[in-house]
């Protein structure tokens, strides 16, 4: 019997990245419940049945597009060895050129939680978790050495962080304002949010 030839430019590692690009960004269009692998096969470009070479279902590849956004942010680590309002700065330019160009990726990992197996779920959130963490511990530490003048390092870490997501929703490039002076402005607000002027 006679095997069927694999579409042409069908690679795994090709097609792979081209499922979840689509998928990212039809889920970010549309939403997770009105978009069917049939139609993300159609915005690839091979038949529905060819996507589960890739993912098993359309819960696994949400799961794996959150997932890998948590962990590629978080492999942005600061220096842990500067003073706290360097690696407060640090934390805040990081944040705002790593997220500049993935707005897709933004509205989907604070829309679409919901949708999220209970399981999945619970990695996710232990992944923004470690980043929320992160931050928290730099506060602490500008607390701790006089720093930082905050009452809740926890509420100014979760205040910080819905700053700087908010970015996604109104900054585009080439718009007013570079992206080298938006990220100066942020980490003057930043700043000012933990009592530094």
């Amino acid at each position: 019997m006679r095997s069927m030839a694999r579409k042409t430019g069908s690679h795994a590692n090709i097609t792979g990245p081209k499922v979840r690009a689509a998928a990212l960004r039809l889920i970010a269009a549309k939403g997770f419940a009105a978009v069917s692998m049939r139609a993300i096969a159609a915005e690839v470009g091979v038949q529905a049945g060819a996507l589960y070479r890739y993912t098993p279902d359309k819960q696994t590849l949400l799961f794996d597009l959150m997932r890998s956004h948590m962990e590629d942010l978080l492999a942005q680590a600061a220096a842990q060895d500067s003073a706290p309002l360097e690696r407060l700065d640090q934390f805040t330019r990081q944040h705002i050129l790593f997220h500049s160009d993935k707005v897709d990726a933004v509205f989907v990992s604070y829309m679409e939680l919901r949708n999220l197996s209970p399981e999945n779920f619970a990695l996710v959130e232990t992944l923004r978790r470690a980043y929320e963490d992160r931050l928290c511990a730099i506060i602490d530490a500008g607390k701790a050495d006089g720093t930082f003048d905050v009452d809740d390092p926890k509420v100014a870490t979760r205040a910080i962080i819905a700053m700087l997501a908010g970015l996604t929703t109104w900054y585009r490039d080439g718009g007013a304002l570079e992206l080298d002076e938006v990220a100066r402005i942020y980490v003057r607000l930043v700043r000012g949010t933990v009592g530094v002027i």
